[in-house]
């Protein structure tokens, strides 16, 4: 259930948005994807998820190359990207029944039912998507990326527009599905990545420029806090 990524690229002209890195994600191991706007990070996790086609290198998802078998690593993924494409006019029920459709799900209303209580949208259950606030629209994104149990998970800014009892709720949800799922979360937010992650990989310029856990990390840096470390890989 790993994610394996070696030389991945992706140039625009001369720009290098991503230049050949390398890393792996594992099972029961939460990884956090950080980065300054426009490092790459976004970049990325599209060409892992294939929403964007690598200039070069190669990625695999649970064994399977994302170029060359890009149905089945879509089956074994789920993806929250940052601004979560939602159907306002439709209800959640609805649009989270569609969405299963897509991938052919047995029991489809049994697994609507759950994923609505698993991410807390009980209360807002019968409403359209419109109506919903930035939070609850968040968990309808993040219903929709593990409504097929997917093998990895791939959040992009998860925990965006939650008000802090939303965000412990969350936070929690990921923390369980980590525990057998490979997931990878980037966010800005480093009191997040310190509560959820425990692999940390920075990413600046399109180029890794640290890849460890966050207790390593932390000791070659001198106790520094992590947004202490960030500043001193980013700046520059």
């Amino acid at each position: 259930m790993s994610v394996k990524v070696r030389a991945l690229a992706k140039h625009y002209g001369d720009q290098r948005a991503v230049n050949q890195i390398s890393f792996e994600a594992n099972p029961g191991k939460i990884l956090g994807f950080l980065g300054p706007n426009g490092a790459g990070k976004s970049t990325t996790m599209k060409m892992l998820t294939g929403y964007l086609a690598p200039t070069s290198g190669e990625a695999e998802i649970c064994g399977k190359n994302i170029l060359n078998e890009p149905l089945e690593v879509k089956s074994l993924i789920g993806y929250l990207p940052e601004n979560t494409p939602l159907y306002n006019d439709m209800y959640i029920k609805e649009f989270l029944s569609f969405v299963g459709e897509t991938y052919q799900l047995k029991n489809l209303k049994q697994r609507v039912e759950d994923v609505v209580k698993r991410v807390g949208l009980t209360p807002e259950q019968h409403k359209k998507i419109g109506m919903l606030s930035k939070g609850y629209k968040q968990r309808v994104g993040l219903a929709q990326a593990i409504i097929h149990n997917p093998q990895v998970l791939i959040l992009d800014e998860p925990t965006s527009g939650l008000d802090p009892n939303q965000l412990t709720d969350i936070r929690a949800l990921i923390k369980t599905l980590g525990v057998n799922k490979t997931v990878i979360i980037s966010t800005h937010i480093m009191q997040e990545v310190e509560a959820l992650c425990d692999e940390i990989i920075i990413i600046n310029k399109g180029e890794i420029v640290a890849n460890n856990t966050l207790a390593k990390l932390k000791e070659q840096y001198q106790d520094s806090s992590l947004e202490e470390i960030f500043r001193k890989l980013t700046l520059n």
